[in-house]
């Protein structure tokens, strides 16, 4: 039977059955693109932890206590090496601890080891400790309580009353080269200042006034 023209009957049989492998591997993937880089004033710069802001009012409280405390030590250390003893030949002529017990006798007169104790803010047995040399040096008297003559007070003695006087000349005058720049609204101000300074201590740590010797 004649077939179409059309019409073929050699259909081969060896057309491939999978598609080509050899597809040009860098061909642009829309999905895995990357896209441009941001520009230096889109990125945001990550937080400093050691930049400060000086307008915060926290940091500008710490940085001050900061100071304060190193202004505190620095004086610690330079009271220690000159122990403010004064000038001339009186200079370092009395601790610290003998220099209070007399000033608080001249002040108050005469009065008993715990009255002198509770006055000073430390213990009797500090006192007591602290006043002995006193006495054997002739600068504080036991003697007999005005009103109770069985009671035994501590009087400073006329030595002990030259010697102090001495002593506060001299330290006046280490005081008053140490502000000769100063005027007298500083100088009063800045007493003002240490001696509230030196109370808020005493508040804040109370059993400092009871670990041993008072420095001045």
């Amino acid at each position: 039977m004649p077939t179409h023209p059309d019409m073929t009957t050699d259909i081969p049989t060896h057309m491939p059955t999978q598609m080509p492998t050899d597809v040009p591997t860098d061909m642009p993937n829309p999905v895995t693109t990357e896209l441009p880089a941001a520009s230096a004033v889109d990125r945001k710069p990550a937080a400093d932890p050691d930049i400060t802001d000086p307008n915060d009012p926290v940091q500008d409280r710490v940085a001050l206590l900061e100071a304060i405390q190193h202004q505190v030590a620095v004086f610690a250390r330079r009271a220690e090496q000159t122990r403010l003893g004064g000038i001339g030949q009186a200079r370092n002529s009395m601790d610290r601890a003998a220099y209070l017990l007399l000033n608080r006798l001249d002040q108050e007169g005469p009065m008993g080891v715990k009255a002198l104790a509770a006055g000073m803010g430390i213990d009797s047995s500090t006192v007591t400790r602290q006043v002995a040399p006193l006495v054997d040096s002739g600068l504080v008297k036991r003697t007999s309580h005005p009103e109770d003559g069985r009671a035994v007070v501590l009087a400073l003695s006329p030595r002990g009353a030259t010697r102090l006087a001495d002593v506060r000349t001299s330290r006046r005058e280490l005081m008053a080269q140490a502000t000769e720049d100063w005027s007298e609204d500083e100088r009063e101000e800045f007493c003002d200042l240490l001696t509230r300074f030196n109370a808020a201590l005493l508040r804040v740590n109370p059993s400092a006034a009871t670990s041993g010797p008072v420095s001045s």
